[in-house]
């Protein structure tokens, strides 16, 4: 968060110039020097990492991609032994003989691996996908080894994550129920990456080719003895990227399809291209109840990223009567007490003659605890103490803004969190540090985090906005969007939604201790009930950013627009992003005038939850 207090654009650049290129966290920050800023007032950039994942599931991902190859190639060449889940065989009973009770509603079942090595991958990619499906209904998401014969026909429709490559020493975990009952219903039933070869060998593979026209005993991640590099995506007409770093690619699987008498036609649904060779091969394709995806796609996402076309398939198994419908969100992000009035009003008085409803996130009180940017002296300013900001905060509310709360102080006491303890630069609600190599390292929660304690700073917040005479925000974003999950659950309790992105830690699903070493971070293209049980509201396209950092390129209003148009892909979905109004007010045009030329309709954020 470059601070707008006259530090030259070659000192600040020099001291965090790597932080976020190495950054892995789920959260990112961001400085831009401020040479052409004219009031002092704390910068930042919200939003997760390209990685998304944290550092240690990172290093279990590059293993099991390894490990997936390998296991490949052994199976290419019929030298991988599986051993079958126990019970194997067994069960033969079809779903119809099952009388299981369906559940109510629309509802998604989540099925996901949790054993062998990085069974822990399991759990996070279950997350991202029941938070997605919690837009449309209920979700129960448990390991692929609870499952019970029957259980599909009780769903409207099941997704199952195969992250575990079963063979070798690690034993099948997959039912032979799920198997056949995955073949015999009629529900939608969506395969995403491993495992769907042993599918076919319970089942009988003359009989899933004459069910689904292809053979996944006959397809494998490899092509040509490499996965290649596959850097695109195509859904819907729209290039959707991909972005995996050397040596860390699993590949994508290449289904064989099959011709013949009988044979069903296969619908391709996306298609992945090879940069190097060009190559094109099916990247999702779908026959009778079956939709398959060759690979997970929750790592290395970005706001054009292939996991645009499952967030967009999930309407077909779940809501396929969706109509059509491209909504556009803008939030002013970073107003606090030292605000500069006049930046506020040009923005609201643009926003107000275009008619655009809009969010203002505010930070109640501004801390320069140590005078980083006061020539050494503490500074501490309330909203109460800032009449003139709190006027234009009015204004905004009176032309049709949503007040929206930003953290209390958006800093952590006197501590580097991980910079300057300075307002709008920390984290507040996670711990972070710089290391040796300038990367910003997520630490965890404070040793005081608690539901006590996060309770407190939402309490002072709130009691911030009342003294200043302004009512209550309706809505959340944690600053830096980095919390725990007692925080998450606290923040629900105090607001009707957060709109943001966020992290998502390991032992949520099973109720055990969350893992706070372990994360994915996520972001939505519409609203959804997370697996915390509250309601996130769409951040999907990210800031203007007009200098590069951290090896970041700038992210300009053609950037935000080209993002809004990959979003397009999804039938009913948001392009939601963030301005900073110490810019000037011609990017924001831009960018809203672009939006909106793609065919968005600017709503309020309380509007993205209908």
């Amino acid at each position: 968060m470059q601070n707008k207090r006259g530090r030259s654009r070659k000192v600040r650049i020099s001291a965090i110039a790597m932080l976020l290129a190495a950054l892995l966290g789920g959260v990112l920050l961001s400085w831009t020097a401020g040479a052409a800023i004219s009031r002092p007032e704390p910068r930042s950039t919200d939003a997760v990492n390209p990685l998304a994942l944290s550092p240690a599931s990172r290093k279990q991902l590059a293993a099991a991609a390894k490990e997936r190859v390998a296991n490949d190639r052994l199976r290419r060449k019929g030298a991988l032994k599986i051993t079958p889940a126990p019970g194997a065989g067994v069960h033969k009973t079809a779903v119809s003989a099952a009388p299981l009770a369906a559940t109510a509603g629309t509802s998604a079942l989540v099925l996901y691996d949790n054993t062998g090595p990085y069974g822990q991958l399991g759990e996070l990619y279950a997350m991202a996908t029941a938070n997605l499906a919690g837009h449309f209904g209920t979700v129960t998401a448990k390991p692929v080894s609870a499952y019970t014969a029957g259980m599909v026909n009780q769903y409207t429709a099941t997704v199952y994550l195969g992250s575990t490559y079963y063979g070798g020493t690690v034993p099948d975990a997959v039912p032979a129920a799920f198997y056949q009952d995955a073949m015999a219903t009629s529900r939608p039933v969506t395969w995403i990456g491993d495992n769907i070869w042993n599918m076919a060998g319970a089942v009988g593979t003359t009989q899933f080719k004459q069910k689904y026209g292809w053979d996944p005993t006959n397809s494998y991640y490899e092509s040509g003895g490499s996965v290649g590099n596959i850097n695109q995506v195509t859904y819907k007409g729209q290039q959707l990227t991909r972005q995996i770093p050397a040596g860390q690619d699993g590949g994508v699987l290449h289904p064989a399809l099959v011709t013949g008498p009988g044979i069903p036609a296969v619908t391709r649904l996306a298609d992945a291209k090879d940069a190097t060779t060009g190559a094109v091969s099916p990247w999702a394709i779908r026959s009778s109840n079956l939709t398959y995806l060759g690979e997970i796609p929750f790592a290395y996402v970005s706001e054009s990223d292939r996991v645009i076309v499952f967030e967009d398939l999930l309407f077909d198994a779940l809501a396929p009567s969706t109509a059509e419908r491209h909504r556009a969100f803008v939030r002013l992000e970073d107003i606090s007490p030292k605000s500069d009035p006049a930046q506020l009003r040009t923005i609201a008085d643009y926003l107000k003659a275009q008619k655009i409803p809009y969010g203002i996130n505010v930070i109640p009180v501004y801390t320069d605890p140590k005078g980083t940017y006061n020539n050494g002296v503490p500074e501490t300013l309330t909203l109460a103490q800032a009449p003139a900001v709190v006027a234009e905060l009015k204004n905004m509310l009176a032309g049709g803004a949503v007040l929206m709360n930003h953290g209390y102080t958006h800093q952590y006491g006197t501590a580097n969190n991980p910079y300057n303890g300075v307002t709008g630069d920390d984290f507040e609600f996670f711990r972070a540090h710089i290391d040796t190599a300038n990367n910003v390292v997520l630490d965890g929660p404070p040793a005081e985090d608690s539901t006590a304690w996060a309770q407190s700073r939402i309490t002072q917040a709130l009691a911030g906005f009342s003294a200043a005479g302004l009512p209550k925000p309706a809505l959340w974003t944690t600053p830096h969007y980095a919390a725990s999950a007692t925080d998450y659950r606290v923040l629900g309790q105090n607001y009707s939604a957060r709109l943001e992105r966020s992290l998502y830690f390991a032992g949520t699903l099973t109720g055990g201790t969350p893992d706070n070493s372990r994360y994915i971070g996520q972001f939505f293209p519409y609203a959804v009930k997370d697996v915390y049980g509250t309601t996130v509201l769409p951040e999907n396209i990210g800031n203007y950013e007009p200098d590069a950092y951290n090896n970041h390129p700038p992210r300009l209003p053609a950037d935000l627009i080209a993002s809004a148009k990959a979003n397009l892909a999804v039938r009913d979905g948001v392009a939601s992003f963030f301005y900073h109004p110490y810019y000037p007010l011609a990017p924001l045009q831009q960018t809203i005038e672009g939006i909106k030329a793609l065919g968005y309709t600017f709503v309020g954020p309380t509007d993205l939850n209908q």
